[in-house]
């Protein structure tokens, strides 16, 4: 059995009228909030039980068949601190991650299920394609992302000037299985509670390599997936929809 956990504590602070008074995850895309695009791509994508780990205006996420977690300090922590509420999967099996203000499609999660490793992250090949329409320069958004030949993750994360040295966009789309989970649970042991509170799930990433005590897989994928960051973006994945570029679970 495969699980999945969406991490939808915040809430959509630069989205304005198209969602800043809900969880991010509610924002609509092409008439359809971002988290039924998830369940759909995961659920179609052979997971057989889904989680949502709630914090802001928990109450607005109550979809059926559901299991519910809880980051009551989701205004003070950082992801890492949601992904932790759901330690009791993690620990029990593997569990396919996401971030809430994301979409991607049902091939890439069966990809991601199927794949070996202890921990596995999806990425995006064709990044420059999508990035250069989102921002004037790629690079002012763009981070460090290298992998050996044989897929396995170098970097991550860095700030750069090189386009050279990202080789594909991270989506936000993980897997983690108990003796990976294990791993970043005496990690997280390691830190100050204030840098813990504040690690993203990249951050994570980045310490994870630096200790180089577990090795983290990729998956890639060639677009067909999207990051929402403000109501420019969700304007143009309709267009991209409208033009056919672009298909939606």
């Amino acid at each position: 059995m495969i699980r999945a956990v969406i991490l939808a504590a915040g809430r959509g602070s630069r989205m304005g009228q198209l969602g800043g008074d809900r969880p991010k995850c509610l924002v609509e895309l092409d008439g359809k909030p971002l988290i039924e695009r998830q369940i759909a791509a995961l659920r179609r994508g052979g997971v057989d039980e889904i989680g949502v780990v709630r914090g802001y205006h928990a109450e607005m996420i109550d979809l059926p068949g559901l299991c519910y977690f809880s980051n009551d300090r989701w205004a003070e922590t950082n992801m890492v601190t949601s992904l932790a509420a759901a330690a009791a999967w993690l620990c029990s099996g593997p569990v396919i991650v996401s971030y809430a203000d994301i979409f991607y499609t049902s091939e890439l999660v069966r990809g991601l299920a199927g794949a070996s490793g202890q921990l596995v992250i999806t990425y995006d090949r064709a990044w420059r394609r999508l990035w250069t329409r989102r921002f004037a320069d790629p690079l002012t958004d763009a981070e460090t992302f290298r992998m050996n030949a044989t897929g396995q993750l170098l970097e991550i994360g860095g700030k750069t000037s090189r386009i050279e040295d990202v080789e594909g966009q991270y989506m936000g789309l993980l897997k983690f299985t108990p003796p990976a989970w294990s791993v970043v649970e005496a990690l997280l042991g390691t830190l100050d509670p204030l840098i813990r509170n504040s690690l993203d799930v990249t951050g994570l990433l980045r310490r994870l390599l630096a200790e180089s005590t577990i090795t983290i897989g990729t998956v890639g994928t060639e677009g067909q997936w999207g990051e929402i960051d403000n109501p420019e973006d969700v304007a143009l994945y309709q267009e991209m929809v409208r033009e056919g570029e672009l298909r939606l679970e």
